[in-house]
């Protein structure tokens, strides 16, 4: 296998990002209103940026890319910036799934505007779309080491002869 290939466990991780965040993309967009409908484009669009991972074109722009074409993208901003989205993805995750367990924060409708009807907290029927969700950061987090490693990001381990 090439050092510089992606893992086969990592090829598969990148592109089950983007099949993790379609259920809730296709649910939002089921919902009125311009908010969910970018909601969806956006999460969608930051969850195939995951691909980039895992392909040359997160090493290297593409040629078809005016004024920046086969430029190097580098290693370091790329595997912080993944790093961060995925703990804090994980770190949202936890923090929802703690308040639902213990009751943090009571469950209130904030709408937008003064004359926002209150709703019931959505039920099994919507969060059915949005438990593939807790998969996505771990998944990112997984994705983004790999491509740490091939770049060679990792810290070598010294010999313990050489620590004196």
């Amino acid at each position: 296998m090439n050092p510089t290939a992606p893992s086969r466990w990592a090829y598969y991780a990148a592109y089950a990002v983007p099949l993790c965040v379609l259920p809730s993309a296709i649910w939002r967009l089921t919902v009125p209103g311009w908010y969910p409908a970018f909601l969806s484009g956006l999460s969608m669009a930051l969850a195939l940026l995951t691909l980039g991972l895992v392909h040359q074109w997160g090493h290297q722009v593409p040629h078809w890319v005016p004024g920046l074409r086969d430029r190097p993208i580098p290693a370091r901003p790329v595997v912080r910036i993944a790093l961060i989205g995925g703990w804090l993805l994980v770190a949202l995750c936890v923090y929802l799934l703690v308040n639902r367990m213990f009751h943090l924060l009571e469950d209130v409708w904030i709408g937008i505007g003064r004359d926002e009807p209150r709703h019931e907290p959505p039920g099994w029927d919507v969060f059915r779309w949005y438990v593939p969700l807790v998969a996505w950061g771990p998944l990112v987090i997984a994705v983004a080491t790999d491509y740490r490693r091939r770049a060679g990001l990792t810290r070598k381990a010294e010999p313990a002869s050489s620590r004196s």
